[in-house]
């Protein structure tokens, strides 16, 4: 062997062999935009719309939640961290989510965002004031990009328990006492949505916003035709960003399916679990590690059948490191943990999901049979 090839077998692939033991074929999506209009620096808000804002402060509360704000009409809700909310309830007629806000990184990105949109730059109802363009993504959701002019300060967190590891002894003469007492969020980390558009929807984001793909998920036989999830996160050059701040995947409905939120560590993760659970709220799946994201995971129920879920410990990467890809399966989501529930991969049988999948066979969109049925194949697999 040249030392020139000696060389390049030695240079790790594309995507590094970190998070997928399998890199992008020729050909394939290459995950990023070369010239995007914009990127969005972080997810700031989801909004969603509730009948009963007391119900939601008192489940905001029990789960980790600050209150920022609170109207009449509105539920302003944060996290330990400095910076903007994490979620915004108005009250409703019925319990719905309404879309993701994403931070611009500047406010000259606004007018950008506006001139190549045809949107406007307005002003937004976020405590402490900005500026806001509203977008609508191929999927149909109501996208937000704001710039916030104040920031809310830190709040006092909690303290990550101190580990003895083997030989390495950092706490002596005293116990581990960890309270019972709600996970404190400290800020708001991605959201997943299932679209019927899926590949007009991933182009959307990476084109528009400057998102970029951190994992590829395909069905079973099925590469040939392209991703049907994606991990996505924002593009911040040298600086380590979330493996996704956005994930997406086809599916028979458009709509919300989970929204995840950074605590500190595990023990926070399962004191807080405890807490819900004498509580009376349900847990849809957990405590485990996932896989695309390494995030340590429980998954929640709110009182308006919504999904949420605490995590810590999740990857961080720069723009560098490519895309992996993956087959889509229910036992890949987690490296430990109990099996993936009906419940969290929403396959539990109804009238109105045997109506969603009529509907969006018969639709333009991007299911159809040969599609449905490798999704079935890949939540049993």
């Amino acid at each position: 062997m040249s030392e020139t090839r000696a060389v390049r077998s030695a240079v790790a692939t594309p995507h590094q062999d970190l998070h997928s033991e399998r890199g992008a074929l020729r050909g394939e999506h290459p995950g990023r935009s070369r010239n995007p209009v914009i990127k969005v620096a972080d997810l700031a808000w989801l909004e969603f719309e509730k009948p009963d804002l007391d119900r939601a402060e008192v489940f905001a509360r029990d789960f980790g939640f600050g209150v920022a704000a609170r109207t009449e009409s509105e539920l302003w809700l944060r996290g330990t961290f400095a910076g903007s909310p994490c979620m915004v309830i108005r009250r409703g007629r019925t319990s719905r989510f309404i879309g993701p806000a994403f931070r611009a990184a500047e406010r000259s990105d606004l007018d950008r965002l506006a001139r190549a949109t045809g949107a406007a730059v307005r002003d937004a109802d976020v405590p402490g004031g900005g500026q806001v363009v509203d977008l609508l993504d191929p999927s149909g959701f109501p996208v937000r990009v704001v710039h916030c002019v104040e920031q809310l300060p830190e709040l006092p967190g909690q303290r990550p328990l101190l580990l003895n590891f083997g030989t390495d002894h950092r706490r002596t003469n005293t116990t581990q006492r960890p309270p019972r007492e709600p996970s404190r969020i400290q800020r708001l980390g991605h959201v997943v949505l299932e679209t019927r558009a899926f590949a007009r929807a991933l182009d959307w984001y990476l084109e528009t916003l400057g998102m970029i793909v951190s994992d590829f998920l395909f069905l079973d036989g099925q590469r040939g035709r392209g991703p049907t999830m994606a991990f996505i996160r924002c593009d911040l050059g040298g600086v380590p960003a979330d493996h996704h701040t956005l994930a997406m995947h086809l599916g028979p409905g458009t709509g919300y399916v989970h929204s995840a939120y950074q605590v500190t560590d595990l023990d926070s993760i399962a004191a807080g679990g405890e807490y819900l659970a004498e509580r009376g709220y349900r847990r849809s799946w957990g405590i485990g590690r996932h896989i695309q994201g390494s995030q340590l995971f429980d998954y929640w129920r709110d009182p308006d059948h919504f999904m949420l879920e605490h995590f810590a410990d999740g990857d961080l990467f720069s723009s560098d490191v490519e895309p992996g890809w993956a087959p889509m399966s229910a036992s890949g989501l987690a490296q430990w943990g109990p099996p993936a529930t009906r419940d969290f991969l929403g396959a539990s049988p109804s009238p109105a999901k045997v109506r969603e999948v009529l509907h969006a066979l018969r639709g333009d969109n991007e299911l159809d049979v040969e599609r449905l049925l490798g999704l079935m194949k890949a939540m049993n697999s």
